[in-house]
């Protein structure tokens, strides 16, 4: 029995080990492996090349003297064949074992007297006043070289052509070259680039981690009632927030044609919208307030809403003018300029985002906390009824709105495929929802709003950067900003993905603890969670940038800027010792980059 489990397990062994095999040949096979191919004398001859021009990058330079040394050969033969001329030997001179060749012959040529260390190429001069370059040559510390070279093909003419040695010499102290100096500022742009690229990425995957966060989304439930108006409110929301924007850039544009008005109402606009918030709002109520005072403070507070977005519209636009007006004097540094006046361009991009945004947040939340109103207060069938008609109304908003997007991407534009068909199916399904779920029962929408954000960020996620910055060069143009935009957005999605799981590792005692005093959502995020998630998120950001500084150099071969655009423009052009600057700038970024985040985690997290 156990010689039989034995021969079994042996078969059992072979086989594997057949079976491995098999599969490393088929690897070959697929992967065209060819170790003949690497003993060829043209791919070594190649090789060798290459790393001979990586291994002298251009970095410095000399400025250098040079002396031209010619010595007659015709080609080919005539007839009588002339004597070799006497050469001068009062200064550099060659000599050759021959006065004339035929086209492929190989001939001995010396030089003498040159300056020791001295270099160069060596060309063939045809009568026209053509060169071809045949063969380089090194004087040794007497000043002599001998090489052997090859005759060109050329057409036979009477008259005799030249064999020229160029010999340079180096003078006066090295230099930086151009490309050493290119490689320098691209290496800046960069490590900015990816600064730029983990700044915005951060920004935006923080709140983000919250949403992706299990353990901080699984307790979210609210009402059928509540979703539906929140779904509904959304909309509402967002449409009468762009409907203020512009209804206020219209007050906005009035002001901002004078350069004294829109300085006086930055200045006015805040203190008005303080002053104005500090009656709505007062910290000590002397008595209770009725109904039309109540509506009063509400008017306020919405005027005070319109001044703060009347304030940050002519902030973007002083910001928009005043840099513009600074590039100029500042010179050299006007950098500071353009950066101001890119501020106001970024606040006139965000502004109507962010009025819109709130908009449909503040009018999603009051219907939402209207809806679950609506819930506790009305019975069983009553709510169930209402359920009905806003789960329909919300079903068909909500199934139009996808349509929309869709059309947007397909062209599809059929009114009846993109609103009446959508519309009908989502008030079907909302229908079925409300009429399958309990009426007051409480939905986990935490979940559900976990699970989409989750989808999303490794949908991103596994869309690589150096894809994005194709479609951002097409958006942008090609250059480092094309790199930035990719890169953040791929920082994005990580860093939220890191981050989220952070949150999802943390202690639960706190977050009992502050609830159990009674605390908001924010207020749980805020003295619960963030205190324990600082230091990971400090050394995941950190990480992140020192992944975003190679990853910059990779995404510059499609268009992203820095340094890889420019290393593929000289990989393309053959150039390897510009290539071998570039390579060593990498080098020594990535290697800093890495000894200096090591030193912050140590220090910080």
């Amino acid at each position: 029995m156990k010689t039989q489990r034995s021969l079994l397990r042996s078969i059992l062994l072979g086989l594997a080990i057949l079976l491995v095999l098999v599969i490393y040949a088929y690897g070959f096979q697929v992967t065209k492996v060819n170790f003949k191919e690497t003993s060829s004398e043209r791919r070594l001859t190649q090789l060798t090349r290459i790393l001979r021009a990586l291994a002298h990058p251009d970095i410095f330079e000399y400025e250098q003297e040079e002396v031209d040394v010619v010595v007659p050969i015709y080609l080919p033969c005539p007839d009588p064949v002339p004597d070799i001329p006497e050469p001068d030997t009062s200064g550099p001179y060659m000599v050759t074992d021959v006065s004339c060749a035929a086209s492929k012959e190989f001939i001995l040529l010396e030089g003498v007297n040159f300056q020791p260390g001295s270099r160069g190429p060596i060309n063939f001069v045809a009568a026209s006043g053509a060169k071809r370059q045949l063969e380089n040559f090194v004087a040794d510390e007497n000043g002599y070289f001998q090489v052997s070279v090859q005759m060109p093909t050329r057409q036979p003419v009477a008259e005799a052509q030249y064999l020229r040695a160029t010999a340079r010499v180096p003078v006066g102290a090295p230099k930086f070259t151009d490309t050493a100096k290119v490689t320098w500022d691209k290496i800046i742009e960069t490590v900015f680039l990816a600064l730029l690229a983990t700044t915005f990425g951060t920004l935006m995957a923080i709140p983000i981690s919250f949403v992706a966060a299990r353990n901080l989304m699984s307790d979210v439930k609210s009402s059928l009632t509540s979703i539906a108006l929140t779904i509904i409110g959304w909309p509402l929301g967002i449409g009468l927030g762009i409907l203020a924007n512009l209804g206020i850039g219209e007050v906005n544009n009035l002001l901002t044609a004078n350069l004294g008005l829109n300085l006086g109402g930055v200045i006015v606009g805040p203190v008005a919208a303080y002053a104005l918030a500090r009656w709505a709002l007062p910290q000590v109520e002397v008595e209770e307030p009725g109904r039309g005072m109540r509506v009063t403070r509400i008017i306020t507070l919405i005027v005070v809403i319109g001044l703060i977005i009347l304030t940050f519209q002519m902030l973007a636009e002083l910001a928009l003018s005043v840099g513009q007006s600074l590039i100029k004097p500042l010179g050299s540094l006007g950098f500071l300029g353009n950066f101001i006046s890119q501020l106001g361009d970024v606040g006139n991009m965000v502004i109507p985002a962010m009025v819109a945004l709130g908009a449909g947040a503040a009018v999603g939340n009051t219907l939402s906390s209207f809806g679950q109103s609506i819930s506790d207060r009305l019975s069983g069938s009553s709510v169930k009824i209402i359920n009905i008609i806003l789960a329909a109304i919300a079903g068909a908003l909500l199934f139009i709105i996808v349509a929309v997007i869709i059309n947007w991407f397909y062209q599809i534009n059929d009114p009846v495929k993109i609103y009446w068909w959508p519309g009908g199916i989502g008030a079907v399904l909302g229908v079925l929802l409300a009429l399958r779920a309990t009426p007051k029962a409480a939905l986990p929408i935490g979940t559900t709003i976990y699970f989409v954000t989750r989808t999303i960020l490794n949908a991103t996620r596994s869309v690589e950067s150096l894809v994005m910055v194709i479609v951002f060069a097409v958006w942008v143009g090609i250059g480092p900003f094309a790199g930035a935009l990719a890169l953040a957005l791929h920082t994005v999605a990580a860093l939220a993905k890191l981050y989220s799981e952070q949150v999802e590792s943390i202690l639960p005692g706190p977050l009992e603890a502050i609830e159990a005093t009674g605390a908001n959502r924010l207020q749980l995020i805020a003295f619960a969670v963030i205190p324990q998630i600082i230091p990971p998120y400090i050394s995941f950001t950190m990480y992140r940038w020192d992944i975003n500084v190679r990853m910059s150099t990779i995404i510059g071969f499609a268009g992203g800027g820095g340094i890889g655009f420019l290393l593929q423009q000289n990989i393309n052009l053959l150039d390897y010792r510009a290539a071998s600057a570039q390579m060593i700038a990498i080098a020594i970024v990535v290697a800093t980059m890495d000894f200096v985040s090591s030193t912050l985690r140590e220090r910080f997290v």
